[in-house]
């Protein structure tokens, strides 16, 4: 589910995303220090020519998520805590809870926009992300149906993020499924793009 109102639009890939996360990243790891296991470019943003929000969307990883240190530094450094974003969703997972916990924040208010999703190492939605980011990059293909996707629902519903969630996310979770497939088979390269 959407955490804002804001109207979604989706836009031709920009090179300058890689440098910005660079630049956001360099940034909350001196806010962070050792705090932080790793912070990764996650999300449409970091798969090279994909479409999408102009948002940065950036993981950090936490050794544990209950520690609320990470919190605190992040709030007193000025992003935005979003305390009522505390986990993900994954259709047909019924695991347990814990693994889907997060914390959110949103960029420092005037900042470049970007979203913080700090998650536990280990733990299913940590390398949901990573795995997800490296299968569309892997699969041009499968990227280029998710564009088309995308581009449609932002169509239909730029005012309505709750209804372009409500179709985007299961069919996120639907390639999730497929990404585990591919990584479990020894990651094959989609031949038939090149």
């Amino acid at each position: 589910m959407a955490e804002t109102a804001d109207r979604i639009v989706i836009v031709e890939p920009k090179v300058e995303w890689p440098e910005e996360f660079n630049q956001l990243a360099m940034q909350l790891q001196q806010v962070l220090g050792a705090l932080a296991l790793r912070i990764d470019h996650i999300g449409s943003t970091a798969i090279p020519g994909l479409p999408a929000k102009d948002v940065i969307d950036i993981q950090i990883t936490l050794a544990d998520l209950n520690d609320d240190r990470a919190v605190r530094l992040l709030s007193a450094a000025g992003f935005n805590h979003r305390p009522l974003v505390q986990r993900d969703n994954l259709i047909g997972y019924t695991a347990e809870p814990k693994q889907l916990a997060k914390q959110f924040f949103r960029e420092i208010p005037g900042m470049r926009r970007a979203h913080l999703h700090l998650r536990e190492q280990g733990r299913l939605n940590q390398a949901y992300p990573l795995l997800m980011r490296d299968y569309l990059k892997a699969q041009p293909k499968v990227a280029q149906a998710y564009s088309a996707i995308k581009r449609e629902l932002a169509l239909y519903f730029a005012d309505d993020a709750n209804a372009y969630y409500a179709i985007k996310d299961p069919y996120m979770d639907s390639l999730y499924y497929a990404a585990c497939l591919w990584h479990d088979s020894g990651r094959p390269v989609d031949k038939s793009s090149a």
